[in-house]
């Protein structure tokens, strides 16, 4: 079975109207030919604002503009669509969830992902450092799901360095993973591209990896090459610095050929 797999790379804004017109205008241009897989990046609703940016557009879930406006693009171009993540509201009334939602061809909200690693680092860039914990709770739940396109796995961003999360996507039987990012300029150079190959080819997965791209109103610089890898490693498209819609056809029968002749996932051993 021949699908399409659709990564997005965007420069979002602090404006949740800017960048849904810009992305209805991209998907406009789109037209579907199979079965389709469209992902967005990190934070494409909303990003390069203040800390308190996320809290202020957050929605409750199964409500809002955002995700209304996400479910009628996945039914008007017969796409499935994951909201690569965008801010839901917590419990805890001072933060946010990372929810990854990804929407069917009908328009239902058939998966929900929240972000399970938050980002506390040091980068020596502009911004220097980033404090993710203090506005976010973090997700528990590991998400795959049952599609026409095969089993698709859900990650975000910080998610990539943990191999645990998708080796244990993999065990449940996952086909295709997303990894919708905002990937910092720094980090992204020295590591986005071997992580999105090593967890294609340890899990042997099709990755599909939509990262924010350039630099951001409030100075952050994010480092693009959204990329789609096959399960042996091979990159299959990278939009380099661009904004804009790339798209892989590739053949689901491939992951049964890989496995078959590399069958790694027989042989591991757990300690």
């Amino acid at each position: 079975m021949k699908i399409s797999l659709v990564t997005v790379q965007m420069t979002s804004a602090p404006s949740v109207e800017k960048n849904l017109r810009w992305l209805g205008e991209q998907l406009n241009q789109f037209n579907k030919t199979l079965p389709t897989l469209v992902v967005l990046p990190e934070c494409f609703a909303c990003f390069g604002g203040n800390e308190n940016a996320q809290l202020t557009v957050a929605e409750e879930f199964g409500q809002g503009a955002i995700q209304h406006f996400i479910a009628n693009q996945a039914k008007k171009k017969g796409v499935w669509i994951l909201a690569g993540s965008m801010p839901l509201k917590s419990k805890q009334n001072n933060k946010i969830l990372a929810a990854s939602l990804l929407f069917s061809p009908d328009g239902s909200c058939v998966a929900h992902y929240n972000k399970m690693h938050l980002f506390d680092v040091e980068v020596a860039d502009s911004t220097r450092h980033y404090h993710e914990s203090a506005t976010t709770e973090a997700g528990e739940q590991i998400v795959v799901v049952d599609t026409e396109l095969g089993r698709i796995g859900l990650s975000i961003c910080y998610d990539l360095r943990f191999a645990e999360l998708y080796r244990a996507m993999q065990a449940q039987g996952a086909d295709i993973i997303c990894v919708p990012s905002a990937f910092t300029q720094l980090t992204g150079a020295a590591h986005w591209q071997p992580l999105v190959q090593a967890r294609a080819i340890e899990n042997q997965v099709f990755m599909v990896a939509a990262n924010q791209t350039g630099q951001h109103e409030n100075g952050r610089q994010t480092y693009g090459h959204s990329m789609v890898v096959d399960p042996w490693g091979e990159i299959l498209h990278c939009q380099k610095m661009a904004t804009g819609l790339a798209e892989s056809t590739v053949e689901l029968n491939r992951l049964n050929e890989i496995r078959a002749k590399m069958p790694n996932l027989k042989h591991r051993k757990l300690f």
